[in-house]
Formats: C-alpha cells, structure tokens, sequence
C-alpha cells in the first residue's frame, strides 16, 4: 500500500509515518518512481508505534523493541527495559484512575448542584 493509504488507515499523518522511517521504526520499498509502497502488516506496526509513543516510549526505546515484537526474543538489557516501560503505563493507569475518580466527584457534585439549584460549594 502507498503512504496516503496507509495515513488514512490507521489516521496518522504522512509526514508521522516519513518520521517513523527515518527513526528506522518503519520501512517501506521505493517504486521505480520513487514511492514508498508498505506490506499490509504496516498498519499494524504503526498502530504499536503510536499506542508505545502515547506510553511515553521514546522513539530509540521502541527501535530496541522492535526485534523482539518481531521474533519474540529479547536480550536481558531489552527484557529490562521492557519491564521499565510497562512499570511506567501502570503507573500511567493508575493515575488516571485516580483522575477519573476525581472527574467522577465533580461530576456527581455538579448534577446535584444542577438539580438542586444550590450552588457547588468552593473546593
């Protein structure tokens, strides 16, 4: 598939999946005309890059990964850094629950106050 196709597949820009290229997160073949042309399983790279980018995983970190998201086997060093990552989306998760549990109270506060006509007081 050519680059337009594969922005509109997954709804990242063209210019991003330029980028992922040059990172050597994504790699493409060039037509004798010179467009790039992606196998089908690029969507699917491209999905994990940006769930890993909204992670807070540094481009150079997802680079490391990619052999083992690949062949499924990883060095200890990159086994490590797996672990660190996924420590840091639990965190990640966990304060958003918390968020969510905050956005919940003001929610609930202001439906009361909504349909009491009381005023929410000051927080």
């Amino acid at each position: 598939m050519r680059i337009g196709e594969l922005a509109t597949k997954t709804g990242v820009s063209v210019r991003a999946l330029r980028y992922y290229e040059e990172q050597g997160l994504l790699a493409s073949e060039r037509s004798e005309s010179g467009q790039r042309h992606y196998p089908d399983e690029a969507a699917n790279r491209v999905r994990l890059i940006q769930q890993l980018y909204a992670a807070g995983i540094s481009s150079a970190s997802i680079l490391e990964m990619l052999p083992c998201v690949v062949t499924g086997v990883a060095s200890p060093q990159v086994l490590a850094k797996l672990r660190q990552h996924r420590s840091s989306v639990i965190k990640q998760i966990e304060d958003l629950q918390e968020t969510l549990h905050q956005l919940d109270s003001v929610m609930a506060g202001a439906a009361k106050s909504h349909e009491s006509g009381v005023p929410c007081p000051p927080s």
